[in-house]
């Protein structure tokens, strides 16, 4: 069966998250984890939690990633994003480029799974033709 439009832009939203989350967020908690502990230190993360929030990234995205898992992923990775955010507001980081750049992410995530996975639209009916009556 061939891929709609819809469902190949989900896919290709989902592989964009999933990309972005592991070389720019998980792979420098591991690969690089001196680089960057004044930034860490300044958003009053203890330098020794970041291998377990890089862990915490990692089951989440690869969850996301496996069709099979991703809307357990994609719930995994929003409290995530969430912690990111109240984060972020705790230590008054600039509004739309560090606060609000965890809200970017979801809506790129939950747009990549609706458009791609049939059972969450059925769920989630954004549209008006998608609704039952």
């Amino acid at each position: 069966m061939k891929a709609s439009p819809m469902v190949w832009t989900g896919r290709v939203l989902s592989a964009l998250f999933v990309l972005f989350m592991l070389g720019a967020s998980v792979a420098p908690k591991f690969l690089m984890p001196d680089a960057n502990l004044d930034y860490i230190r300044s958003l009053n993360i203890d330098p020794a939690d970041v291998p377990l929030i890089g862990v915490i990234e990692l089951i989440g995205t690869l969850l996301y990633a496996w069709r099979r898992t991703s809307l357990l992923g994609a719930v995994i990775m929003s409290a995530l994003l969430g912690g990111a955010i109240a984060t972020h507001m705790h230590v008054d980081s600039p509004l739309f480029s560090h606060t609000l750049f965890g809200v970017y992410l979801g809506l790129i995530m939950w747009a990549g799974l609706w458009l791609r996975d049939a059972q969450v639209r059925a769920v989630v009916p954004l549209l008006p033709s998608m609704r039952q009556s």
